[in-house]
């Protein structure tokens, strides 16, 4: 199956956020990148920093989220699916 590069599903609280469930972290041998590996079938691997993941410790099971203003970081899944409702249509 061929993956396709698409955009991250839609999610609403006081501010609108692109994001995706992290079905799995792998880390690479031979570099510092982590891939996040996104529960959604369809949807590439998210290819993210060492600082990144030091700075956020995202943890399978949570949220990458991307805002509109282009920062990106890590919601555990119990205070983001609290707090946001995916948009749909």
């Amino acid at each position: 199956m061929t993956k396709t590069a698409r955009e991250m599903p839609r999610y609403k609280c006081h501010k609108e956020v692109l994001a995706l469930k992290i079905k799995e972290i792998i880390h690479c041998l031979d570099c510092d990148d982590v891939v996040l590996r996104p529960t959604e079938e369809g949807y590439e691997d998210i290819i993210v920093s060492a600082k990144f993941f030091n700075k956020h410790k995202p943890e399978a099971g949570g949220y990458y989220v991307a805002y509109a203003d282009g920062y990106k970081s890590f919601s555990p899944a119990e205070a983001f699916e609290n707090g946001y409702t995916k948009i749909t249509a």
